[in-house]
């Protein structure tokens, strides 16, 4: 009796393990998730009861297929995605491989590159606002001082950007500030990834004659695909939901050229107080999310069929 009731002990005990986690899954992010969906049904305003909240059906996405804003936060989300997410991959795997190995020095440049990591998005948001500004801005004081050391280069560009308030200078603005602060998160992954593998097999590639880009391009990096791609994966839902840095740089201006999706929903919650359309926005950024994210882990992990015969 004393060993059956052990038997089920041991049965028992994982579960209660991962018992509390499930909890807090649920009610975090399966149980909005789905009263954000109940939610995109109706017309409701942020303030009023809930009583008065009329059942609107399907009309919300209807309203959502032709609204032209909607479209647009849409196109600049998966602008502002590829160009962050590859950049700051190339950057932090060359940066990991460089300092892969122990040079001297190695450990405070590491530091350095982990500070910006540190920094609170909202602080993020405002020191590079800062440093963009037109008339103050340390950026377009070095810029303007090279224009005028070099005649030659005003014709390319060296003289002083209002870049926050430039339709086509604002989004890439944005991208570089959010490839200073996260290039650190992939440096950190990629760097320890490095360190882990095998010596043995980089000691084969060594005695069999491969070259340091052999090393790089056909032992290293495909052992760490894996690794890359659940990175890549991490910072593709971390920058659809971004929002602090753009609220406070550009507040998706000018026009509507940098306003994310994030920040499309933000502006239709609070602004206008429109939760059921909100709600609806929301849906669609749950969803482009989920299919960008199983289309990468299909493609880590396509499913392999054989014929016979």
């Amino acid at each position: 009796m004393s060993l059956k009731l052990f038997r089920d002990t041991r049965l028992i005990v994982p579960f209660l393990f991962i018992f509390p986690a499930v909890v807090i899954l649920v009610i975090g992010l399966i149980i909005p998730v789905l009263y954000a969906g109940y939610l995109s049904f109706f017309d409701w305003d942020m303030g009023t009861p809930w009583e008065t909240a009329k059942y609107l059906g399907l009309d919300n996405y209807r309203r959502m297929l032709t609204d032209v804003g909607v479209r647009n936060s849409i196109w600049v989300t998966l602008r502002y995605t590829f160009w962050t997410t590859t950049l700051e991959t190339i950057l932090g795997i060359a940066l990991a491989l460089a300092l892969e190995k122990p040079i001297k020095g190695a450990s405070v440049f590491r530091t350095i590159f982990i500070l910006p990591l540190m920094v609170s998005p909202i602080v993020v948001g405002l020191i590079w606002k800062y440093m963009l500004d037109a008339r103050t801005g340390v950026i377009n004081y070095y810029i303007e001082a090279i224009g005028k050391a070099i005649p030659v280069l005003q014709d390319f560009g060296f003289v002083r950007h209002a870049f926050l308030g430039d339709p086509h200078l604002a989004l890439p603005a944005l991208i570089v500030t959010d490839i200073w602060q996260w290039t650190p998160f992939i440096f950190i992954i990629i760097l320890a990834g490095l360190q882990a593998l095998p010596n043995e097999i980089m000691e084969a590639a060594y005695i069999d004659g491969a070259s340091w880009w052999q090393m790089i391009l056909r032992v290293k990096l495909p052992m760490m695909l894996p690794l890359i791609i659940v990175t890549l994966l991490m910072r593709i839902i971390d920058v659809f939901r971004a929002l602090e840095v753009i609220y406070i740089m550009t507040f998706g201006g000018p026009g509507r050229t940098t306003e994310v999706l994030s920040l499309k929903i933000y502006k239709t919650a609070f602004t206008a107080q429109d939760l059921g359309y909100a709600s609806v926005i929301s849906v669609i950024l749950i969803t482009i999310t989920l299919v960008l994210s199983i289309g990468i882990l299909l493609y880590q992990n396509p499913t392999k069929t054989t014929a016979e015969g």
